[in-house]
């Protein structure tokens, strides 16, 4: 009986100790929303090396990697294209997560250095991002 709680306490431990923090309460592929003013702009999202990894028309949402490797967060640039308005492009950054910080009092070193940083979890993305393209002069508009 003994030695079957024990084991069970022993299990327990070693989960934890092999688990993140923000592993566990976050995601390391977040949903982002993506809107503009004014709406049904197209989107296209670049990664940190210049790689379209998404694109489509506001409103939207994407699943975007929130890390780039070992300690290494993954940064975006979203650019909106609409006829009649200049395109806009905004900066996505990652942050570090909150729940990274968890790993103190519950993950230990292994969450802290090995299991957050090589999967992403210890970065986030901000839950939305909005452009706000300018309208062309009417003599711009024109043009293109």
């Amino acid at each position: 009986m003994i030695r079957g709680r024990v084991v069970a306490v022993m299990a327990a431990a070693t989960l934890v100790a092999m688990s993140g923090c923000a592993s566990i309460v976050s995601d390391s592929k977040p949903e982002v929303g993506i809107y503009s003013l004014p709406t049904t702009a197209k989107y296209s999202i670049t990664n940190s090396r210049g790689i379209i990894v998404a694109s489509g028309v506001t409103p939207g949402r994407v699943l975007l990697e929130s890390g780039r490797g070992y300690f290494k967060g993954e940064d975006y640039k979203v650019t909106f294209r609409k006829e009649g308005y200049q395109e806009s492009t905004v900066p996505m950054k990652t942050t570090v997560n909150g729940w990274y910080w968890g790993n103190i009092v519950f993950g230990g070193l292994i969450g802290m250095l090995i299991v957050d940083p090589l999967t992403g979890a210890m970065y986030t993305l901000p839950d939305d991002v909005t452009g706000r393209p300018s309208p062309l002069a009417p003599e711009q508009a024109s043009i293109k």
